[in-house]
């Protein structure tokens, strides 16, 4: 349960960042498209891994933890977009890809752990 207390904090962390984040580009770059989806699935990874935290089953959890991985994917990706097309410098988007990263590698990591759990069950 540890690992787990680790990825709920930092993803709560991550997801207060990325609000944070969303309101600076519509306030002050008036940017309200690619902002929106940094938000939906910036907050989408807190809620998931809160969801996994709950879940029902190991395949539920399992569902969650993957749900997380995804979502976190694509706030990179949106991020590096912004980055490199120039609408943020990358002064301001290095501790939030750092960030996510991280939480990338611990997902990635819990994911590993659950399926080598059920391949080992299988035998």
């Amino acid at each position: 349960m540890k690992e787990n207390n680790v990825v709920k904090e930092k993803s709560y962390n991550f997801v207060l960042r990325i609000i944070k984040f969303y309101k600076y580009l519509n306030e002050h770059k008036k940017e309200n498209v690619i902002s929106k989806q940094i938000l939906r699935c910036g907050t989408s990874i807190g809620a998931n891994i809160e969801e996994a935290l709950g879940a029902q089953s190991e395949k539920d959890y399992f569902a969650k933890i993957c749900i997380s991985y995804k979502e976190c994917r694509e706030a990179h990706y949106w991020i590096r977009l912004l980055t490199d097309s120039g609408y943020i410098k990358k002064e301001q988007s290095s501790s939030l890809l750092d960030d996510c990263e991280e939480l990338l590698k611990i997902i990635s990591s819990i994911q590993k752990s659950i399926k080598a759990k059920f391949d080992k069950n299988r035998n």
